[in-house]
């Protein structure tokens, strides 16, 4: 059984499931317990490297200190802006974390309703009051482009092992494409490759459990964008 379980790295477990008997060390969902990793959620057996998690099935995105999220501005204050990021409480952006000098009570200047960012969860505190930045490298008010929502439990096989199916989507679809943990997901190219790019999101969060995933994803690019098929495999690995 356990030799199975070691094999199949996307098979389905509930809660108490053993993961691993070998040692290998519990990662997101998994718990230690007899000397065993177990599941703690029900979802979908992950291995990467020499870890094994569970990726849940279902469920809102819960923010985790270090978390690059995706938010929209859904209300502003004198002082701060509220960030809708997919989470079951409100997301304060207060004008002390943005990287501009901002008066009091001219909030609106900046950002307004509706405006896309991308920010960083600074804490998240026992009673799920959230503190959010932009105040870092690469954070910033995101203009142009689309957004396309996913599942956030979806939003690994995005990414994929070292970073391969995202490194091999922005590279056949000449697209710049930012993922959000929280499942929001941005992306600015020609109209026809980012048609392209947010299709192949939907079919990977569609097929997350399926098998030769990334060679599907590559085939279906392909057969949408064929001055795609130059894409060397080689590129999408980092």
């Amino acid at each position: 059984m356990e030799k199975r379980n070691a094999r199949q790295t996307r098979e389905i477990v509930v809660p108490g499931d053993i993961l691993d008997g070998t040692g290998m060390k519990p990662g997101e969902n998994a718990y230690v317990l007899d000397g065993k990793v177990r599941a703690s959620v029900m979802g979908v057996r992950n291995v990467f490297q020499n870890t094994v998690g569970v990726i849940p099935l279902k469920g809102c995105y819960m923010p985790t200190s270090g978390d690059t999220v995706i938010g929209v501005i859904v209300d502003i204050g004198p002082s701060n802006w509220l960030v809708d990021i997919g989470a079951p409480y409100p997301a304060p952006l207060h004008v002390n974390e943005v990287p501009w000098k901002v008066e009091f009570g001219d909030t609106s200047r900046y950002l307004g309703m509706g405006n896309a960012v991308l920010l960083k969860v600074l804490s998240v505190d026992e009673s799920k009051k959230i503190q959010v930045t932009m105040k870092d490298s690469g954070l910033r008010k995101i203009e142009g482009g689309r957004l396309v929502k996913i599942s956030h439990s979806k939003v690994s096989r995005v990414i994929d092992k070292s970073g391969s199916m995202i490194s091999m989507l922005k590279n056949m679809t000449d697209c710049r494409i930012t993922v959000g943990q929280n499942g929001m997901i941005w992306v600015d190219g020609d109209d026809e490759n980012a048609d392209v790019a947010v299709l192949a999101i939907k079919m990977i969060e569609e097929k997350a459990q399926a098998r030769d995933l990334t060679e599907k994803i590559k085939e279906f690019i392909e057969s949408k964008l064929p001055q795609s098929e130059e894409y060397d495999d080689d590129e999408g690995e980092e």
